[in-house]
């Protein structure tokens, strides 16, 4: 069972979910765009030291705390690391009331009725046990959805509540991820049949509550009743490939929705920057990402 203090910062607190997750397929775009290309780094370890050190630097920073800040999605190689000489989960809560999400999931399948499968998750249940022991309060699972089938669509909610199943028996938080393609064609359809597969699993939770990351869907509002539904902790939204800009004013049309971005939150950060003008540009976009968040 989690936290009950933890539960309700998640369920009811103002603030959105800051994406810190890149992994290993991710992290050279996500250096490229702090301004360290793949010249700085011999190997996977230094390319790790080195996103670990740019995270570093998010995480102490004086503006990211628990005013506009939820929660922190973390990689598995974050969370095994320490942050000004604390376990990164410990320092996060302890220091600055900031909850932590581990991504679980391995990667994705071939696309298939046109969607992409979570590959299988070996040793899930040992990694759910370290998690919470580690005071890690949920996990982030994420699918993709292209052009989906109807019938691709519904497998990949199926697939999502079956991890789902698992992470609540460790005592956690899911965050359950079926992410549709901005650019996918038939997108309102997409959407449509997401919704109402997502409601027919959220209907079979009981008393049990789980959180959404959905991408910001074309009809304003047409997840509020996936916001008010009784097994729903928190329905958080991805950018999705939307400049913060777009992002941010596309989420503040859609009240109920907080953010969980990623690219987005760190745009317009740099290695080069001075601790004064990296903490500017965080705060712009910690601001302006809080303020979609709380509409």
């Amino acid at each position: 069972m989690p936290d009950a203090e933890k539960m309700a910062r998640f369920a009811t607190g103002r603030g959105f979910i800051a994406a810190l997750d890149q992994s290993g397929g991710s992290t050279p775009r996500a250096l490229r765009a702090y301004g360290i290309d793949e010249s700085h780094y011999a190997d996977e370890a230094q390319m790790f030291d080195l996103i670990h050190t740019a995270r570093t630097r998010v995480m102490t920073s004086p503006v990211f705390d628990s005013d506009r800040i939820l929660g922190a999605i973390l990689f598995q190689g974050t969370v095994d690391r320490t942050v000004a000489g604390m376990p990164v989960v410990d320092y996060l809560w302890r220091e600055k009331g900031i909850l932590s999400f581990l991504k679980i999931d391995k990667g994705l399948e071939d696309e298939q009725d046109g969607v992409r499968l979570m590959k299988d998750i070996p040793g899930l249940d040992a990694t759910l046990a370290d998690a919470a022991a580690r005071g890690v309060f949920g996990t982030k699972e994420r699918s993709v959805i292209g052009a989906g089938t109807d019938d691709g669509v519904r497998s990949v909610v199926a697939q999502q509540f079956e991890v789902a199943e698992r992470v609540l028996a460790a005592g956690l938080v899911p965050i359950i991820e079926p992410e549709i393609g901005i650019d996918a064609p038939d997108r309102r359809r997409t959407e449509e049949v997401l919704k109402a597969a997502l409601r027919r699993h959220l209907d079979a939770l009981g008393d049990r509550k789980v959180a959404l990351k959905l991408t910001i869907p074309i009809v304003d509002g047409y997840y509020t009743e996936l916001t008010e539904h009784p097994s729903i902790a928190r329905v958080v939204a991805l950018s999705g490939g939307y400049s913060r800009a777009e992002a941010v004013e596309r989420l503040a049309r859609n009240p109920g929705l907080i953010a969980s971005f990623s690219r987005a939150l760190l745009e317009g950060l740099s290695v080069d920057q001075s601790a004064e003008e990296f903490d500017a540009a965080l705060d712009a976009s910690i601001e302006a990402i809080y303020r979609a968040s709380i509409t």
